[in-house]
């Protein structure tokens, strides 16, 4: 028997159906998802627009509240806190410069970077960073997280097939990448994340593609998905 308290894990899951209906949800279809009656329902999102993590329209649709964002914010700084020494060991191990990537809308943003002490060339990617998720091993990473859709670049495709990207001169002349989304359990992405490493030709990626989906597998169990 599972050590859990139903009412947490009936709010929890009602979060995660709210949290995917774009144009919010009613009480109603909510009970029906979560197979319980409609008083158990409204209980459950009175208590969550009590501490704001949801909110109702005037027509009576369930969406996300501010502070779901605000949790969001939160997050970041402890996934930083646990990405550092990783993407410390990535980098030394891949000789290489390792960061980690997310989406925002339709391009990719560096948040985090480790510089190498192997090698004199170095990649010009920065914190801060930012590209289109369709260039790049970090953007094609996160790309080949979602749902297969039937025009996406073969890039994607091979990338969501190996659990990796591999690219060569998307970004710079002459630079190599690899990169791994972060998966959830259930295989659902995080924040739409990757992490890799990018050098010049010289990159040895047998040797990076294993140093980075490794580490991609331990930031996804230290941040706890």
């Amino acid at each position: 028997m599972k050590n859990t308290l139903q009412t947490l894990d009936r709010g929890i899951n009602a979060l995660e159906l709210i949290s995917k209906a774009e144009h919010g949800i009613t009480v109603a279809k909510l009970a029906e998802e979560l197979e319980i009656n409609r008083a158990i329902a409204y209980r459950i999102i009175a208590t969550l627009e009590e501490h704001g993590l949801v909110v109702r329209s005037e027509s009576g649709q369930i969406h996300l509240g501010a502070a779901a964002l605000m949790y969001s914010h939160r997050f970041l700084p402890q996934l930083r806190s646990r990405a550092q020494p990783l993407l410390e060991v990535l980098a030394r191990k891949a000789g290489a410069t390792a960061f980690v990537c997310v989406a925002q809308g339709d391009k990719g943003c560096v948040i985090m970077v480790e510089e190498s002490d192997a090698g004199i060339l170095r990649v010009g990617y920065r914190v801060g960073s930012q590209h289109p998720l369709s260039q790049g091993a970090a953007g094609i990473a996160i790309l080949s997280n979602r749902e297969p859709s039937a025009d996406e670049p073969e890039i994607v495709t091979q990338a969501r097939k190996d659990g990796y990207s591999l690219t060569r001169g998307h970004l710079q002349t002459g630079a190599v990448g690899v990169a791994s989304p972060i998966k959830t359990r259930n295989s659902e992405p995080l924040l739409e994340c990757s992490i890799g490493v990018v050098a010049m030709d010289n990159l040895d990626t047998k040797n990076a593609i294993e140093a980075v989906q490794h580490t991609a597998r331990q930031l996804a169990e230290q941040i706890g998905i």
